[in-house]
């Protein structure tokens, strides 16, 4: 068995994300990737992000972070914008997720995954069964390696994108 890389959405920025619709549809609970997903790779938290943690208070939902860094780069993100969180969490392995589940205490069919990686966020997600939303990274300021798993993804992502239109929902509620 492959890695299954396909999201159940795509959209261009986790800031564009109607989270309103989510919730309207059922889901109760949020798993967040951190590095280019809610920020540039290794910066804190700005203040886009704080607001939307805000925001995600007042709409209802849970949440949480996960990420493959270490405790030191994922504690201080989590504090600023008041969130739990999973360090090491091993993706694309299924356990970062199944322990994101335990702690948010909801049902898996109720989750949704946010990241911008299709080799460790959105395989990830989908060997724990949970829905996924890739977001295109918010900077091309990353490591190497991770550049590396770009050009890898750049195939998936077109061969996606013929059958699938940025910022269509319909693949989360089927």
């Amino acid at each position: 068995m492959g890695l299954h890389l396909i999201p159940s959405a795509y959209i261009n920025s986790t800031y564009d994300i109607d989270f309103q619709l989510l919730f309207d549809n059922g889901f109760r609970g949020l798993i967040f990737d951190i590095d280019n997903t809610l920020t540039q790779h290794g910066a804190p938290a700005k203040n886009n992000a704080v607001k939307l943690f805000r925001e995600l208070d007042e709409i209802g939902f849970k949440y949480i972070l996960i990420s493959n860094n270490h405790e030191e780069r994922v504690a201080p993100f989590a504090e600023q914008v008041g969130a739990e969180y999973v360090a090491d969490a091993g993706k694309p392995l299924a356990k970062g997720y199944n322990a994101a589940i335990e702690r948010m205490g909801i049902e898996r069919e109720k989750a949704v995954f946010i990241g911008d990686q299709m080799f460790t966020d959105i395989a990830g997600a989908n060997a724990a069964s949970i829905k996924s939303i890739l977001v295109r990274p918010l900077s091309k300021k990353e490591p190497f390696h991770i550049k590396l798993k770009r050009m890898l993804e750049a195939p998936v992502k077109r061969v996606y994108l013929k059958n699938h239109n940025i910022g269509d929902y319909n693949g989360l509620f089927k």
